[in-house]
């Protein structure tokens, strides 16, 4: 049984194509729901694109004030971009718009431009993101075709490992700070090349000590809200 009320951290393995968004609704619905709470506070510690999976940690009650502190931990992500092409979004979410060859491009070229992505960087957000800029989502300008001015950022990365053996398509697994992007980090290592890149997959597989293995799937977690609802319902009156 959970005491969300009380406060609960939730680890989600966040299916392909929600929002971090979606996943914090769906998980208050079934609480209000089948726990018969009318008003639950839930929150998640860190933004996973709609077409990443992974890791999503979710907190309730008093325990969303941790937020920000599992926010701040260094994450770890796998995933995959493809070489030769870049588009709007920096993944797959808009059609490539640009296309380059891909012929000529050395193991040894993509491991010299990988290690410039090692250590203090800076790196500048996508357009087509949710960072805020006078009080308006930066998603939103790029959308209306409004200039913006993005600022470049300060983020770490503690390692950044690439595998070239399906090239052009290039498996990579990155462990970074928090506020880094990874479809920046595609976009910006095919341009290293002097070519174009953009994410196809993405994967967060930890977080801090948190691991992706020890997550809830969502339709487990589902169920085992349901089941155990009316116990904690019947607890609550006899309390």
């Amino acid at each position: 049984m959970f005491y969300v009320e009380e406060g609960v951290v939730f680890l989600i393995d966040k299916p392909i194509d929600w929002t971090s968004f979606d996943t914090v609704n769906f998980i208050r619905s079934l609480f209000m729901r089948f726990y018969g709470i009318r008003k639950l506070k839930v929150g998640h510690a860190g933004t996973l694109d709609p077409l990443a999976t992974g890791l999503l940690i979710l907190c309730t009650g008093p325990m969303t004030k941790n937020i920000e502190d599992f926010q701040a931990q260094i994450k770890t992500y796998t995933g995959t971009m493809i070489l030769g092409q870049s588009t709007p979004t920096f993944d797959l979410e808009s059609e490539p718009n640009k296309f380059f060859p891909t012929e000529g491009i050395t193991a040894e070229q993509i491991d010299a431009a990988r290690k410039k992505f090692i250590g203090d960087i800076k790196q500048y957000p996508p357009k087509y993101s949710a960072i805020k800029i006078k009080g308006k989502r930066a998603f939103d300008y790029a959308r209306s075709d409004e200039e913006i001015e993005l600022k470049a950022r300060d983020i770490h990365i503690e390692d950044f490992k690439v595998n070239t053996e399906r090239f052009p398509e290039l498996d990579f697994e990155v462990t970074c700070s928090k506020g880094t992007y990874i479809r920046s980090l595609a976009h910006d290592f095919g341009r290293e090349l002097g070519n174009g890149a953009c994410l196809k997959t993405l994967r967060r597989t930890r977080i801090g000590d948190f691991k992706v293995e020890d997550a809830w799937q969502l339709e487990d977690l589902k169920q085992a809200i349901i089941d155990s609802g009316e116990e904690y319902k019947k607890l609550k009156i006899e309390s």
